[in-house]
């Protein structure tokens, strides 16, 4: 069995959450530079057997697109084209930001480490891989 991989993609970042191998446990994988995405995943991809691409699909709260949807889309589309039998399935990320937020400022981190985007957008990952996997089984 693989990992399942979930990516709350961004214009400048990405935050990139995985599961263990059975597929259980959600963790924070790594932040990258989403111009930087495709590389990384390849690299991934070659190191460990993965099992499909949870993406968070951007919609507001009237499912209209928002200015992220066009960038997800053609990340769904430039990634099917690199790794063409890769399941890749789009889950609301609707309020995950927010909920990352929150649960970071629980942790008990400064102020200054809260307020680090990169940590918010891996938690988001983690997040929409976490409720991924409760809705799935």
């Amino acid at each position: 069995m693989g990992r399942i991989i979930a990516l709350d993609i961004g214009k400048k970042r990405t935050g990139i959450a995985v599961t263990d191998p059975l597929q259980i446990i959600a963790t924070a994988h790594a932040t990258v530079e989403t111009g930087e995405l495709i590389g990384y995943l390849k690299k991934y991809i070659q190191n460990e057997p993965v099992d499909k691409v949870v993406v968070g699909y951007p919609l507001n709260f009237d499912d209209s697109p928002t200015d992220a949807t066009p960038i997800v889309e053609k990340f769904i589309i430039k990634f099917g084209n690199v790794f063409p039998n890769m399941p890749v399935i789009k889950t609301d990320e609707r309020m995950t930001s927010k909920m990352a937020s929150a649960e970071i400022s629980g942790m008990g981190l400064k102020k200054k480490d809260r307020e680090k985007k990169e940590l918010i957008d891996a938690v988001a990952a983690v997040i929409m891989l976490q409720e991924y996997l409760e809705h799935s089984n």
